[in-house]
């Protein structure tokens, strides 16, 4: 694969959903047992709205959602407030390094993929909605599995987090990769290719192993054809919506289209805007 990538010059990858955590499912079941744990229950679904985004905007979204708002007052007697946004960010960040721990197994493919890359000279970085605690067992064990970034920005390690460019330029500083356009972004979640996009780089979906399909690989696999292909495409439609240049299954089918990503790019093409 090392001849047809030589236009680009780093790949950046999420985390969850993405390289490990097949289903992305570790920040469900901690923002699930932070909130019961206040007395509040919420729902998969509604943990998994604001997926991507750095894990104290997520609490703070959720506290926004209408349905979340009405059992907050019922279990508390009043309006969720910051101080209510930041105990419960407190409970949830040792709940988090747990559940991080318990899902880091690579997604199939992951490694390979990065062997792959490296073997072209095409940078590794990473950028995160975990904070560097929250990443701490995760980079430990997908090391052991044989993936290790060349750089891992986490969330609150600057300014702004996603959908702003931010950490994905912050990545690309650290490995001195330049232009952006020469880059591409690889996500599971909206905000993530939001996030590409804005850096200007080229931005790809990953759709079966994220966040939009939402299940364990085992569950997965167990699916109907049918019922898994309906969710897939519901999961790639979003994500196409959300402006991704290219959506795949997930990183094992990536170095095709990263191929013809570089191809364009000798064409002169560009990121679209």
């Amino acid at each position: 694969m090392s001849e047809p990538l030589n236009e680009i010059v780093a790949v950046i990858f999420d985390w969850a959903g993405t390289m490990v955590d097949f289903g992305c499912l570790a920040p469900v079941r901690a923002l699930q047992a932070a909130f019961a744990a206040d007395g509040v229950a919420i729902t998969e679904s509604q943990a998994r709205a604001d997926m991507g985004v750095a894990k104290r905007d997520h609490v703070r979204a959720l506290m926004r959602n209408d349905a979340i708002t009405a059992a907050w007052k019922a279990a508390h007697g009043h309006a969720a407030g910051e101080e209510d946004v930041d105990r419960l960010y407190r409970a949830l960040e040792p709940l988090m390094e747990a559940a991080a721990a318990d899902h880091s197994q690579l997604i199939p493919g992951a490694a390979s993929l990065v062997a792959d890359l490296r073997t072209a000279g095409v940078k590794v970085g990473s950028s995160t909605g975990y904070t560097r605690a929250m990443m701490r067992p995760i980079l430990a064990a997908a090391a052991a599995q044989g993936y290790a970034p060349d750089v891992t920005v986490c969330a609150g390690e600057t300014a702004s987090g996603r959908p702003s460019p931010l950490m994905v330029w912050q990545a690309l500083i650290a490995l001195d990769a330049w232009p952006a356009w020469r880059c591409v972004k690889v996500d599971d979640a909206e905000v993530g290719i939001a996030e590409g996009r804005a850096a200007g780089a080229w931005t790809v979906g990953v759709s079966a192993s994220g966040n939009g399909v939402g299940l364990g690989l085992d569950a997965f696999e167990s699916l109907p054809r049918s019922e898994r292909a309906a969710r897939v495409a519901l999961a790639a439609a979003a994500l196409d919506a959300a402006g991704a240049d290219y959506v795949v299954d997930s990183v094992a089918q990536l170095g095709p289209v990263l191929a013809v990503i570089a191809g364009r790019l000798a064409q002169g093409e560009r990121p679209p805007l």
